[in-house]
């Protein structure tokens, strides 16, 4: 499964929508993301399963990149 991350860069940031980012992880599940980038430091805000045409619309952005971790 793929999923979607939104999170803040530092833990210690108040969550801002602009300063905002994404990143894409290929995982089996919500745990397995979390435990991924547990030693990150991320300030996770939302964590979202990607499937279907919201998927297929994401893979169209030239910068739709999965994470290896």
């Amino acid at each position: 499964m793929i999923f979607k991350v939104y999170f803040q860069e530092s833990i210690k940031e108040v969550p801002v929508r602009e300063k905002t980012k994404t990143v894409f992880i290929e995982a089996e599940s919500l745990r397995d993301v979390l435990s991924r980038i547990a030693d990150r430091g991320y300030n996770i805000e939302f964590v979202q399963e990607v499937k279907g045409a919201y998927l297929e619309y994401e893979q169209q952005n030239e910068d739709f990149k999965v994470l290896e971790i």
